[in-house]
Parts: structure tokens; C-alpha cells; sequence
């Protein structure tokens, strides 16, 4: 049956009047008040589309993204003993209660407050009210959790998964390029192996939470609202420890270093990260698991560089095997490959070998190795090799520095020339 108060008269901005306030003469009386409790309420309301300031042709999201950024904004935890915060919350949940309904809301577009008045009309008691009927529009988000974990009593304690633990794992590119089964360590935490996760020290047992009377959640009243939150004493557990532990200190579990195989795909590469379902921190609250994130890591190497899933190798060849072309042998993952350089080849020039890269772990296919090729210019000749060279300068009429002496050759022509300056004097 509805309670007789929610038929009386309202209030400036739709609050209820005390129904302890009014006597109630006798049946005739009492439907005259309900005669006038539609005109009270039609007269003191204001526009729904105004209360969350939205355009009358306004789409269901923007509805919806509207009251949500007021009901957050104007909801009594965040601003505590501020009535006027109480009724514009209220407000704008009656205004979303009719406009977010198309059939509501085209009667409303109709006939005003008047055709959304009555059994139709919205009827919040409190705070839980409004979040039975709305708080599914906002999942997980921080609207819930300012209802006390979703409504309290009415929902149940909502069971928390745990948390989650990571790892690092460091690679070399042969193991990234062909995968690989590591032995990973982490710390998390276990059940206490002295009271088997319940905290208590032998002997005893937790006791019931005397300031939430073991239901986990407290009360508060703002005026016609009751805001229900997480209990301080026993933080929502219902239960306090008063014996702990000594082993644990009452939390009923302790870190421990756990060892798991893991299997890496072939072709990571850097900050590829891996979940070992089940792995991490248990639940406080009796839910699952939480799990382990193995964040990969591939160490550089020597000869080859990585872009994505293609490998480059820079090799060194000559004047002359660029001139006149060669065949090289390149380094691969899979050992050394002959690739053919052609005359006129030009430094800096890149030869693909495909297939010869690092598999893609998320498809099919296999990148390339691109060989590039690099001119080395020889820091030192032979005497035969500078005459060949300027033999060869001579041909392409090239200008090339004058040959230098070396400091031998130096001093045997000044030995020289003063052996000849004595044979003259004599």
C-alpha cells in the first residue's frame, strides 16, 4: 500500500510535508488533501528540461549526461547539510525519471507536470530509491560508489575482485624472435598459514561489528534522504578482529614469493605485456583473483636492429666490390645467407631478404630483413694499392692529393742530399 505521506501537499521544490504534522480528521479530510496535493506540486515544480538544462528536442545521451553530471554534483555526501543540494539532487532525479521514458516524456510534452502527475509521476523516498531506478545508467563509475557500493541492503555487498600484480621479464632477440618458456618470481599476497586467512589468533574468532551491528554499512540522515556508507569501524567487513594474529597482525594474509612458468610467443617486442589470469592479489571480499601482468622487455643487439618486425643489418663492402659488384655473405637470425651485390651498387643501398625478420604474435606473416650496405674507405694502403689508385685517378682524370712522404722516406732524401753536398765541397 502507498504511504499516506506521499500524497500530501508538497512543499517549495517538491519535498514532502511531515505527515505527523497534519491531523487526519477523517476520510473525507484525507481526500481532500490528495484533491490538493497534484495543483501543490504542479505550481511549485519547474521545467524538467530546464532543471538539467537541456534543449526540448534533446537526444536520450545528452538527457542522460546531463542529470548524471548534476546528480554528482549536487549529491549530499559531497556537499554535506546543504539542503538546497538535497532538493536540487531530487530534482533533477524526477526530472530524469520522466524525460528519459519516451512514453513519459511525450506526455510531458503534451500536458506539462500535469500529465506525468500521479501513478505515473516519480516517487523517490531516499537516496537507494533513486539509485534502484537509475544507478544502472552509470555501471561502475563514481556515481555508484556514492551510494554506499550500489544501494546497499537492497543490492547485496558487492564482492570485489583482487588486486593485480606485475613483472618485468627481460629478453635477448633471439628468444623474442623465437619464443620462449620463462620461470618468472613475483611477491603476493597468501593465507596466512597460522589462522588459514581469518586473522584471529587461536582460540578466537572475529566479533560482530558493534557500530554497524555487522551489517557493514551506516545511515545518515539528510533530512527526507538517507545516505547509506561504509561502515568506519570494520570498513564494510561487518566483523572486527579484537584477538589478531600474531603472525599476520589480524589482516589474515602475508607476502609471499611465488614462482610460475610462463610461455612467451615468438615476435614480442618491448612493453608487450602478458596476463596470468588468477594470478595476483586475492580478494578481500571473498571474489576472485586478481592478475599478473608480465611486462616483456628485449635487450639490443650487437649486429641487428629492430623496426616492428623487420631486422636491419648494416654491412661494410669496398670501393671495389661496389664498383664492380660481389657476393656477400650477411648475417641472419638462421645463420649466414649469400646475397648478391650488383656493380654500381651505391652507399647507403638496401637489399631486402624477405622472411628473414621477426614473426607478428597477433597474425599471420613474417617480417624482412633489409640489408644496407655501407662504403668503407680504408685508413691505410699498401704502396701497390695507392699505385693501382692513382693509376685509377689518372684514368678518370681526377684530381687526388699529392702522394705524402712518410718520415723514412723523408729522412733518407735529407741523408741523402747531405751526402751529396759533402762529395761536392771535396
Amino acid at each position: 500500500m502507498t504511504p499516506f505521506f506521499r500524497h500530501l501537499p508538497h512543499e517549495p521544490h517538491g519535498i514532502p510535508l511531515n505527515a505527523n504534522r497534519l491531523p487526519i480528521y477523517n476520510s473525507q479530510a484525507n481526500r481532500f488533501l490528495r484533491s490538493l496535493a497534484p495543483m501543490a506540486t504542479m505550481a511549485s515544480k519547474r521545467d524538467f528540461y530546464e532543471v538539467l538544462g537541456v534543449e526540448r528536442q534533446a537526444e536520450q545521451k545528452v538527457i542522460a549526461d546531463a542529470y548524471r553530471r548534476l546528480a554528482l554534483k549536487y549529491h549530499p555526501d559531497r556537499n554535506p547539510g546543504d539542503q538546497d543540494a538535497v532538493v536540487r539532487f531530487k530534482e533533477a532525479a524526477e526530472a530524469f525519471e520522466v524525460l528519459h521514458d519516451t512514453e513519459k516524456r511525450a506526455r510531458y510534452d503534451r500536458y506539462g507536470h500535469a500529465g506525468v502527475d500521479g501513478n505515473a509521476g516519480p516517487h523517490f523516498g531516499d537516496v537507494n530509491d533513486i539509485f534502484s531506478a537509475f544507478g544502472d545508467i552509470f555501471g561502475d563509475s563514481m556515481f555508484g560508489d556514492l551510494f554506499g557500493g550500489g544501494g546497499g541492503g537492497r543490492r547485496g555487498s558487492r564482492v570485489r575482485r583482487g588486486g593485480d600484480v606485475r613483472c618485468h621479464i627481460m629478453l635477448d632477440l633471439m628468444e623474442a624472435a623465437r619464443g620462449v618458456t620463462k620461470t618468472i618470481e613475483f611477491e603476493r599476497h597468501e593465507k596466512c598459514d597460522a589462522c588459514k586467512g581469518a586473522g584471529t589468533a587461536k582460540g578466537h574468532k572475529p566479533e560482530t561489528c558493534s557500530y554497524c551491528g555487522g551489517r557493514g554499512q551506516v545511515v545518515q540522515a539528510t533530512g527526507v534522504f538517507r545516505v547509506q556508507t561504509t561502515c568506519p569501524a570494520c570498513q564494510g567487513a561487518g566483523k572486527v578482529i579484537k584477538h589478531p594474529c600474531p603472525q599476520c597482525e589480524g589482516v589474515g594474509f602475508r607476502l609471499q614469493r611465488v614462482k610460475r612458468e610462463v610461455r612467451i610467443p615468438a615476435g614480442v617486442d618491448n612493453d608487450t605485456r602478458l596476463r596470468l589470469d588468477g594470478e595476483g592479489e586475492p580478494s578481500p571480499t571473498g571474489g576472485p583473483r586478481g592478475d599478473c601482468y608480465c611486462i616483456l622487455g628485449v635487450r639490443e643487439h650487437s649486429l641487428f636492429q629492430r623496426e616492428g618486425q623487420h631486422l636491419i643489418v648494416r654491412v661494410p663492402i669496398t670501393f671495389a666490390q661496389a664498383a664492380l659488384g660481389t657476393q656477400l655473405e650477411v648475417p641472419t637470425l638462421d645463420g649466414r645467407e649469400e646475397l648478391a651485390i650488383p656493380a654500381g651498387t651505391q652507399p647507403g643501398e638496401v637489399f631486402k631478404l624477405r622472411g628473414r625478420g621477426l614473426p607478428d604474435p597477433q597474425r599471420r606473416g613474417v617480417g624482412d630483413l633489409l640489408v644496407q650496405v655501407q662504403l668503407e674507405v680504408p685508413k691505410r694502403v699498401t704502396p701497390r694499392q695507392e699505385e693501382l689508385l692513382r693509376e685509377l685517378a689518372d684514368e678518370e682524370h681526377t684530381n687526388v692529393s699529392p702522394h705524402r712522404k712518410s718520415f723514412l722516406e723523408r729522412l733518407r732524401a735529407y741523408f741523402t742530399a747531405a751526402d751529396e753536398a759533402e762529395t761536392t765541397e771535396d
